[in-house]
């Protein structure tokens, strides 16, 4: 079985931040997010592979055998768009992106330009039923 990419790491987010995103409005993002969500999910910032800021952690388990840790939620200042790891994909959950703002999504991520183009107490909603959706599936870890 494939070794998974993103585990947790020790390296430093506030290094990786300096060095990662590349200009002075991601950088202003990335501090402000590690902000909300660390005070959102009550969880350390953590370097989750070689890119990933995640905060708490879950260990899934699939049908097929496949398993691993996972951040709860996360956050990556990549160059295209700032990737929000806080969305749970699921029909149900769709009607948390009602009102959120400017922002694309792909199957359990929210691709944002920047944090003011979004609405900070609806990504903060979404963040809270993305954890509980975890814990409740997976266990609290």
């Amino acid at each position: 079985m494939a070794k998974n990419k993103t585990t947790d790491t020790d390296q430093n987010v506030l290094d990786f931040i300096q060095a990662f995103a590349g200009t002075e409005q991601k950088q202003k993002d990335s501090y402000a997010l590690l902000d909300l969500m660390q005070r959102t999910s009550g969880y350390e910032p953590r370097m989750w592979g070689p890119s990933i800021i995640g905060f708490g952690k879950y260990h899934y388990r699939y049908e097929s055998g496949h398993e691993g840790d996972a951040p709860l939620i996360g956050f990556s200042p990549r160059k295209a768009a700032i990737s929000l790891y806080v969305f749970t994909g699921l029909p149900e959950h769709e009607h948390l992106l009602e009102g959120l703002g400017k922002f694309k999504i792909g199957k359990a991520c929210i691709y944002v330009n920047k944090l003011t183009d979004i609405d900070q107490q609806k990504l903060v909603n979404i963040i809270k039923a993305t954890i509980h959706h975890l814990q409740s599936t997976y266990g609290r870890k």
